[in-house]
């Protein structure tokens, strides 16, 4: 049985935030959980299960760096028919990596075996990271205002959403995933499979140089819906389309699959996976130094309005 005092803590603990005032008086824990979506299938097809482990860490710790976070620790849990040890082997490698990349202890995870409800060879995966910022460092997007400057990020191209419709597209072409990727030198498999970028350290170092306001991460949604979530009641968003260069893989979905701008830009994040949200001052700043070597794009203003507009 529990002895009294540790039935006292965890009752503090189910009072949520006003206990945990207790122990984090100056800072807030910010959680993130995440799985890599059907990017998985292509795994399974292409045999390439060395990096989806950094997408499963990416996609947790790019959301709760958005609020200013550093991240502190994850998670992971790992599910498949039956257990087949080297292919776990390169899964995990690849959440060690994610974690390396991100500053963030891997505390440990769940590896779960449930015979006939995973195909044989396929398996499935979650992650949950923690992280924590002070409360005066929050980055929320309240200050946003007209004519603050929107600073994209560069992808490594699909990153980790999108794929049930990149899945139709292949569907319908001639391309098998071993083929060339038209317009580039890889393959197509390799060119869909290129792990999600961690922005975790390019991002926390800008934020330290002060006068970023907001920032979304470009995922499901693309720029339509994620962007917007930021913006004070009120604003919206100019983005200027010819600011950037579009990965050749996403003009390969759109031309194979004859979509729609409107559905790319809601789909894919279309070559920039990280937006922020800056005043002019910084943003001169940023695009001066290029970010100590980094590629940066000035590509979008705040506007009065709503949604995001195109130009």
């Amino acid at each position: 049985m529990l002895d009294q005092s540790l039935l006292g803590e965890l009752q503090r603990w189910r009072l949520g935030s006003e206990a945990l005032e207790g122990y984090f008086p100056l800072a807030y824990l910010v959680a993130g959980t995440d799985g890599v979506g059907t990017k998985l299938k292509l795994a399974f097809e292409t045999g390439i299960h060395e990096t989806i482990g950094i997408d499963l860490v990416a996609m947790s710790v790019n959301d709760i760096v958005t609020s200013g976070a550093r991240p502190l620790f994850f998670l992971d849990y790992f599910a498949t028919s039956r257990l087949d040890v080297d292919l776990a082997e390169k899964v995990i490698k690849g959440i060690v990596d994610g974690c390396q990349q991100s500053d963030c202890t891997l505390l440990g995870g769940e590896t779960a075996e449930m015979p006939d409800f995973y195909a044989n060879g396929e398996y499935d995966l979650s992650g949950f990271a923690v992280g924590i910022v002070k409360k005066d460092s929050v980055i929320d997007g309240k200050t946003i205002t007209v004519g603050d400057v929107l600073i994209g990020l560069p992808s490594s191209g699909v990153h980790s959403n999108g794929f049930s419709l990149v899945r139709k597209v292949l569907a319908r072409t001639d391309l098998s995933l071993k083929d060339q990727l038209p317009g580039d030198s890889i393959s197509l498999g390799e060119a869909l499979m290129a792990p999600t970028v961690i922005y975790v350290k390019q991002v926390l170092d800008i934020i330290s140089k002060g006068g970023v306001k907001g920032i979304a991460h470009i995922t499901g949604g693309g720029f339509t819906d994620n962007i917007p979530r930021v913006f004070p009641k009120g604003l919206g968003a100019v983005i200027y389309k010819d600011s950037w260069v579009v990965p050749p893989v996403f003009k390969w979905i759109q031309e194979a699959g004859k979509i729609e701008d409107t559905e790319m830009r809601r789909t894919f994040n279309m070559g920039i996976g990280m937006v922020l949200v800056v005043s002019k001052e910084t943003a001169v700043t940023i695009l001066e130094d290029g970010h100590r070597a980094s590629i940066v794009y000035y590509i979008g203003e705040v506007v009065s309005g709503d949604g995001v507009s195109y130009q």
